[in-house]
């Protein structure tokens, strides 16, 4: 994430302070628009008699993460930080495990969405933390992200309950 040379446009924050909220921001962000990319998978991938549902929730997921993905981005750039959400990048950097190709049936898909939302909650709530120290600001924003994902994580179980073994 390069940084803007010019501060005059920036927060009253130092650097030091700017750089490292950066690197959450862009932590998360990449997050997001893997967990976009992953969700349009399963959304090509779902097979069985939840398809319909599965297939139309997870456009509604992805569209919520592609908007939580711009509101981190945009915070980073307001405080004068580049964000990076290019594929290569996306890709070396993310810690999402990627899905095999080909059909997923529906019950896999709803257990394989479920541990990706709760790693990435999970993550993105200890980085809420991080910034609760940094930036009251930044920390707001996560928070929303944290919210949202925990609500989505919620609707994912209630609805379509993962399947014991």
């Amino acid at each position: 994430m390069a940084r803007i040379t010019s501060p005059a446009h920036v927060p009253a924050l130092g650097t030091h302070e700017r750089e490292e909220i950066g690197r959450e921001l862009q932590a998360t962000l990449v997050e997001l628009v893997d967990l976009s990319l992953l969700g349009k998978q399963l959304h090509w991938s779902v097979v069985g008699p939840l398809f319909r549902p599965l297939h139309l929730q997870l456009d509604e997921l992805i569209d919520s993460w592609r908007v939580l993905a711009d509101t981190v981005a945009e915070r980073a750039v307001a405080l004068g930080t580049w964000p990076d959400g290019q594929a290569g990048t996306v890709a070396a950097s993310s810690e999402l495990v990627p899905l095999e190709r080909g059909a997923i049936e529906d019950h896999d898909v709803i257990v394989v969405l479920t541990r990706r939302l709760a790693e990435v909650a999970e993550r993105v709530r200890a980085r809420m933390d991080r910034l609760g120290e940094l930036d009251a600001a930044s920390e707001d924003v996560v928070i929303e992200v944290v919210r949202a994902l925990e609500e989505q994580l919620w609707m994912i179980r209630a609805q379509h309950p993962e399947p014991s073994a």
